[in-house]
């Protein structure tokens, strides 16, 4: 069942159009995540769902009913906002209690509902205390527990932690995902992060240029994408995107060409992309290797990992290699390969996906300019 139902949802402010025809379908228990880059229309589409803003054209349908038109206050949703928003001559407990105070609760009714969330969210030692003696992630969690302590099934994050310093970050959505599933409910969390989106999401939806430019689960999104801005703003570290033209059964492209299962003699222009942890280092090549020379330009340890930046055919990349032993990459040059099964093909005028790899052969073949 649709708990919130977008369907053709557009806003614009003056002659600035923010969203174009939205429609999207969230499904009741879900945790999806809007994932787009800043100022891509992320919290305004929020606020058309809240009904803190009107819809110019479209409409918002909320467990079944068509809520476009009605007062942001008959909508029951929970809402955490970008900023933390505490009162600050106010407790822990009376910040979180706030909604329910506004909604004409006694005190007697206020306090179970907080005990029992704020022992979810692991913040009942931080009640009895003012806001200016928490932590970052501390205040995070309370503004959590206010967002969320309304009787509802309909929670709104946007974008959450941001602001907040990496390692805190971290921290925090490793453990929101376990929190949020203590309380229950249809989530939308809004970010532009890809580390949280991979973390967090059941469901992701890529918002971009004011549309929903592909969604689905996150696994798909992630190894098959239908759009390369979902290469482009899914994972870590960016995916390499080099451009390419088919013809024949052939791909060329800087670093090489490779087959491809095109059957159009037409020559195509093409994007090819590849993630990280798609790139095979070797620390030699012999006759039997296909594969590109690179020059390494930077090394960086992550600890489990180090990305691997360097330079082949005239074009920057970025390799993933596992710390288990040592990189098999030299300053003055190296090869490697990329399996023809891993490399993603798109349009490069519309940027919809060709096809999702090479089905004719194990590694991406090469015949490249430096080797």
């Amino acid at each position: 069942m649709a708990e919130i139902d977008l369907r053709d949802v557009s806003k614009a402010y003056g002659e600035h159009r923010v969203l174009d025809r939205v429609s999207a379908t969230f499904a009741q228990g879900s945790f999806s995540v809007l994932l787009g880059p800043p100022v891509s229309g992320k919290s305004v589409l929020m606020r058309l769902i809240m009904g803190l803003e009107p819809v110019d054209e479209g409409s918002v349908w909320l467990r079944g009913k068509d809520v476009t038109r009605t007062a942001a206050g008959t909508r029951h949703i929970g809402y955490v906002p970008q900023s933390f928003a505490l009162y600050p001559h106010y407790r822990v407990i009376d910040n979180i209690a706030y909604p329910l105070a506004l909604a004409g609760r006694s005190r007697d009714q206020i306090r179970p509902p907080i005990e029992k969330l704020a022992q979810k969210l692991k913040i009942t030692h931080l009640l009895e205390k003012y806001p200016n003696q928490l932590s970052g992630g501390e205040k995070q969690r309370v503004a959590l527990a206010r967002g969320m302590i309304k009787d509802t099934s309909v929670f709104i994050l946007d974008d959450p932690l941001v602001g907040l310093d990496f390692k805190l970050r971290e921290q925090l959505f490793v453990d929101l995902r376990d929190m949020l599933s203590e309380v229950g409910g249809t989530f939308i969390y809004t970010t532009s992060d890809p580390l949280e989106t991979l973390a967090l999401a059941d469901q992701v939806y890529i918002l971009d240029e004011g549309r929903i430019q592909e969604h689905g689960p996150m696994d798909e999104m992630y190894y098959r994408p239908n759009h390369v801005r979902t290469l482009q703003l899914l994972g870590f570290p960016a995916a390499n995107l080099i451009s390419g033209e088919a013809q024949d059964g052939r791909c060329r492209t800087a670093l090489g060409e490779f087959a491809v299962d095109l059957f159009d003699s037409t020559p195509r222009r093409l994007t090819v992309g590849f993630r990280a942890e798609s790139i095979r280092f070797q620390t030699e090549r012999s006759v039997e290797d296909l594969g590109a020379t690179g020059r390494t330009l930077l090394q960086e340890d992550l600890g489990a990992e180090t990305l691997i930046y360097f330079e082949a055919g005239g074009t920057r990349l970025v390799g993933a290699w596992s710390n288990a032993a040592p990189a098999p990459v030299r300053a003055e040059g190296f090869s490697f390969t990329v399996p023809g099964p891993e490399l993603l093909l798109f349009d490069a005028e519309t940027g919809e996906r060709v096809i999702a790899g090479n089905a004719r052969a194990g590694v991406a073949e090469a015949r490249s300019a430096g080797g």
